[in-house]
């Protein structure tokens, strides 16, 4: 497997090896030793998750309060979304800024998003199915939404994008800016010295 970081500090890409024959393909999404080596830190997983969408979905952005925050490991099992990461950390030298990776049943990448960070995704096919891993279990107190046209952002979500289809809470979502001014958005700081604190030894 690839490992290679991402644009936006604390978020990778994973490139698997696929085996294929006539019979069908075989690929490792996940490896903890591997994981662990390129990203200094293990994923502690505590909850397992399956999203299916329609062709124009558009879920995120969501994010959880740090410390814990939630990091998460993410792949396309079936269809293809547009996977986007967005900086939301105050102070950090890439505050506002956003990168994407196309995640399909083709190549199967997968990304992993450390915590602090913003995700969301818009599904580029109907019946688009995301599984991901998460180092912590949901916890709607803690969880918050940026919206995720949010202009300042420029999120270009693909060609499935062009209408998307948003839940009422993410519809009702703030701006990045209004999030800010309301004290909702983590800091860089406190995402560092949390990350630290679960550095491998």
């Amino acid at each position: 497997m690839l490992i290679e970081p991402l644009p936006i500090e604390g978020a990778w890409v994973m490139t698997p090896r696929i085996h294929g024959d006539e019979r069908g393909a075989f690929l490792e999404w996940f490896k903890d030793p591997t994981f662990a080596e390129a990203v200094g830190q293990r994923l502690d997983l505590k909850q397992a998750n399956c999203s299916i969408s329609a062709r124009g979905v558009l879920r995120g952005i969501h994010f959880a309060d740090v410390p814990p925050s939630q990091a998460k490991y993410v792949t396309c099992v079936k269809g293809a979304v547009l996977d986007v990461i967005v900086d939301i950390r105050v102070g950090s030298p890439t505050f506002g800024q956003w990168t994407s990776v196309l995640l399909d049943d083709h190549e199967r990448k997968a990304v992993y998003l450390s915590e602090g960070l913003g995700h969301g995704f818009c599904a580029q096919q109907d019946g688009s199915t995301v599984v991901y891993l998460c180092s912590e279990p949901y916890s709607p107190e803690r969880e918050h939404e940026v919206h995720p046209l949010d202009p300042a952002i420029g999120i270009d979500w693909g060609p499935a994008g062009a209408d998307p289809k948003l839940s009422a809470k993410d519809a009702a979502a703030p701006t990045l800016a209004d999030a800010a001014a309301a004290g909702r958005l983590p800091t860089w700081e406190a995402c560092l010295a949390y990350r630290t604190s679960l550095r491998v030894t």
